[in-house]
């Protein structure tokens, strides 16, 4: 009985990040933009003759890279996040049979 209550409730919370996921695609219509884009569009409005004090090292040829690199970087920052999460889990499992 444990067993099916635990196997229901991870269906449903797969259920609810696939509802948060996909809602707003569904929902939102119109262009997703970055905040890096709304902030300079806000910028120019205040000060149109402002010039950044920096430029990009990399110029990428598209935003589809732009788009690869990020997803890249967030799914090595869940690779750490769960090997550390993984690791403390199995050290305290470790620590609980030794006793």
């Amino acid at each position: 009985m444990k067993q099916s209550k635990k196997g229901l409730s991870n269906w449903l919370l797969l259920l609810g990040v696939v509802v948060l996921a996909v809602a707003p695609l569904v929902l939102i219509k119109g262009e997703f933009n970055g905040a890096d884009g709304q902030a300079e569009d806000a910028i120019k409005e205040i000060q149109p003759k402002y010039k950044p004090w920096f430029n990009p090292l990399i110029v990428l040829p598209s935003g589809e890279v732009e788009s690869l690199l990020f997803s890249v970087q967030a799914a090595a920052g869940a690779g750490v996040i769960g090997y550390v999460i993984g690791l403390y889990k199995g050290r305290s499992q470790h620590q609980r049979n030794k006793e």
